[in-house]
């Protein structure tokens, strides 16, 4: 029997998940599917920031920084659990942007947040030493606040709040084919399913043009692909917060805490394919130099412990260098006309921190096609997990709860879950309730709850999206973890 639906969404990355939330929120019957994990390509790529784009000021692009700014509000209090706030220094010793310029920026960056809960931007001072001290030249500079983000798991939140709404979410599942039928999409997917939908949105990310060619439509948007990479090295500094190291060809690097260790990224390198989303030796030295213009601890590559690289699919608006290229998103509704074709909406373009908001616009150009008036129905929502007080009153409720999950455990799963910890550990009294430790403080427990309520499908959609504990673990230990989920998984 064929299957129906209001929306089939196509791309299960952060704009595909918050799309279909916003839609089954909206009462829509929605079915998303994605050839691989949620996350599983740019959106557990990224520098893993909710921020508003300080840089993006000097393109003059405020609307984009202004919605950003509105939208990291929202986000900071939707998850507290996998969004937190986090303060960067942005030293100003050799730099290209003078100090007046800087600091106007920085006025305006705070200005264009309106109210906002987090602290406001301000200069270094010689006090600041835990900010100073790690830096090669002193102590002029300033500070500002953003966020920080599990970027794959605000991915699979958005995903488990459009599934409890009542959308299908269908990982694994490619598009075979889909075509117009009047007022409908006529579709057949990888797991042999045929089904029908009112509307289609293509929100494959840096597949969205291979997509339109595959249903042989053109598209007046292009895309302009950029690869991003990161790497990670040995802890360069003490402390929670970031930095923002301005470099003499203009561009920015962040240097963040990570895992332990420091994150250190991004490039802004063009491609030609999606698939072309791995760091090279280039990047590589380039992200070192970049830290080693500013920090006091020097690197090489050699002292690199992971790398990720990602690529963005940006809205080409014609700049000549892929770091000018626009961060904002443009959306696409080709209706053939007046003539009551199904509709299908394109997105090109978007970043994690503006994702909701995509997704409210897409409902509002999609819903009349569909004969409903969009509602606005996430602007104050808790993301699952995410009703919890401050975050460190809520560890120390865990703790004292759950006594038997440790300080490192219970700090990693009460960042993760948030409040569906009472769900996961719903009638465990004690550490054997967890099952066996599979590594790295994960349990049987929880593994198999991202396999059931997560869609993690094979070991490394738990180990390096739901979780980034396959960082942590060796050879040998990933292995056993791959063992153990083949005899509990396999079909």
């Amino acid at each position: 029997m064929t299957q129906s639906y209001d929306i089939l969404i196509v791309g299960g990355g952060i704009n595909g998940a918050a799309i279909a939330r916003e839609a089954t929120l909206n009462g829509l019957s929605v079915l998303l599917v994605e050839k691989g994990d949620l996350a599983g390509a740019t959106s557990s790529a990224s520098t893993k920031l909710i921020h508003g784009g300080l840089r993006y000021l000097e393109y003059y692009d405020f609307k984009l920084v202004a919605e950003a700014l509105r939208e990291r509000e929202r986000l900071v209090k939707a998850a507290p659990h996998i969004i937190r706030p986090m303060r960067f220094v942005l030293p100003h010793e050799n730099a290209v942007r003078p100090w007046w310029m800087v600091r106007l920026g920085l006025y305006l960056y705070d200005f264009l947040g309106g109210r906002m809960t987090l602290k406001r931007s301000r200069g270094l001072r010689k006090a600041d030493t835990a900010y100073t001290a790690p830096l090669k030249n002193g102590a002029r500079g300033f500070i500002y606040s953003d966020a920080f983000v599990d970027d794959s798991r605000l991915t699979v939140l958005n995903a488990m709040d459009a599934h409890n709404a009542g959308a299908e979410i269908a990982v694994r599942t490619e598009l075979v084919t889909a075509r117009r039928d009047g007022a409908v999409w006529r579709a057949t997917l990888s797991d042999g399913r045929d089904i029908t939908a009112r509307a289609l949105v293509n929100a494959a990310g840096p597949w969205v043009a291979e997509l339109l060619g595959r249903l042989g439509i053109n598209a007046s948007a292009g895309v302009r692909l950029v690869k991003g990479s990161h790497i990670v090295v040995p802890k360069l500094y003490e402390g929670d917060h970031a930095y923002i190291l301005q470099l003499a060809d203009r561009r920015i690097v962040f240097a963040i805490p990570y895992q332990g260790q420091t994150e250190i990224g991004t490039t802004d390198v063009p491609v030609d394919r999606p698939e072309d989303a791995v760091i090279d030796d280039g990047e590589i030295a380039y992200l070192c130099d970049a830290a080693n213009q500013h920090f006091t601890r020097q690197i090489t590559p050699a002292d690199v412990t992971s790398t990720w690289s990602g690529v963005r699919p940006l809205y080409d608006d014609g700049a000549s260098e892929a770091k000018a290229v626009t961060r904002d998103y443009v959306l696409e509704l080709d209706t053939l006309g007046d003539t009551g074709a199904a509709p299908l909406l394109s997105v090109f373009g978007g970043k994690i921190t503006t994702a909701r908001h995509l997704a409210e616009e897409v409902l509002e150009k999609i819903a009349p096609t569909l004969g409903i008036t969009a509602r606005q129905t996430t602007r104050d929502r808790a993301f699952p997990g995410g009703s919890i007080p401050p975050f460190a009153t809520y560890l120390a409720q865990v703790r004292k709860r759950w006594p038997f999950l440790g300080d490192a455990r219970s700090e990693r799963m009460a960042h993760a879950y948030g409040a569906l910890l009472d769900e996961m550990l719903a009638g465990v009294t004690d550490e054997a309730g967890l099952g066996v430790d599979l590594g790295a403080g994960l349990t049987e427990l929880e593994a198999r709850w991202m396999h059931d309520r997560e869609w993690a499908r094979i070991p490394e959609d738990a180990l390096l999206r739901r979780s980034k504990i396959g960082l942590a673990l060796s050879r040998d230990q990933q292995d056993s973890f791959e063992a153990w989920w083949q005899r509990n998984f396999s079909r």
